[in-house]
């Protein structure tokens, strides 16, 4: 008897950027590499962990919330919270949401759940803080949101991986990990979190990138400054359109995507 087909979950999270379109292409890298520990610097929404089902996986965001909102569906979370598509549910959600940062509480299972409906509710799914660490997204737009309340059909999956919230720099990696790294894009728009991730950051993680002696897989906006830093550090490069999921003007046209890899 053959084994069962893997469980197929969506990710919990609605994710700017996310890379669900781009799970064909990665898989054609990934595929020979199964055997291998996955390592995502930049985790995210966990579109591409979640259709690349590794057996193991080192996943980090330096945003802690998504990663306590994914230790916590390790964890069996069900979410008792009132969720509906309604603006003043949602500025008294974040205002809670914005306290238990302040109170250095954002790492419990209410944070957890007020996270899950700010990014369900909020505009455009972006996730955004201001310089203090707050959560400033506005009420989003949307006609109907499906909710999700009791996320344990993803415990077995995400039982066996490892998360974190740590700079890209920290992370414990051996030579052969497989990297795939899904930063900030090389775009106007950067404050992801308080820190932000301005040009200095970019070339600090290609030349961490470069330095890794296993199977390396980054993508990132086709700016030229991008192409010329990655091809000078002899990655390969393929260019792909990508969907333009979010835009602030209304363009929905492809915008120019960056696949470079090394040691693949």
């Amino acid at each position: 008897m053959s084994a069962p087909a893997p469980m197929v979950l969506p990710p919990p999270l609605k994710w700017a950027g996310g890379k669900r379109w781009l799970l064909p292409r990665l898989h054609l890298a990934w595929d020979d590499h199964k055997h291998r520990r996955l390592v995502e610097p930049f985790c995210g929404g966990l579109a591409v962990s979640l259709g690349l089902l590794p057996q193991r996986a080192l996943l980090n965001d330096v945003n802690p919330h998504p990663v306590n909102l994914y230790r916590q569906i390790q964890n069996g979370l069900q979410i008792r919270i009132p969720m509906h598509n309604d603006a003043d549910l949602f500025y008294t959600h974040r205002a809670m949401f914005n306290e238990l940062i302040l109170g250095r509480h954002q790492q419990s299972k209410k944070a957890a759940g007020l996270f899950y409906y700010l990014n369900r509710t909020g505009y455009n799914g972006l996730c955004r803080f201001n310089r203090k660490g707050l959560f400033n997204v506005p009420f989003g737009r949307y006609t109907t949101i499906r909710y999700r309340r009791d996320f344990r059909p993803y415990q077995p999956v995400l039982a066996p991986w490892t998360f974190s919230s740590a700079d890209f720099e920290a992370l414990q990696v051996g030579d052969e990990d497989f990297i795939y790294a899904d930063p900030p894009y090389d775009v106007e728009f950067r404050q992801y979190s308080a820190r932000g991730f301005d040009w200095s950051e970019q070339v600090r993680l290609a030349h961490w990138l470069a330095g890794h002696r296993g199977p390396v897989v980054t993508s990132n906006q086709a700016t030229d400054r991008i192409v010329a830093l990655y091809e000078s550090l002899g990655f390969s490069l393929e260019f792909l359109d990508a969907p333009r999921m979010i835009s602030c003007n209304g363009n929905r046209t492809p915008a120019k995507e960056m696949l470079a890899a090394l040691n693949v």
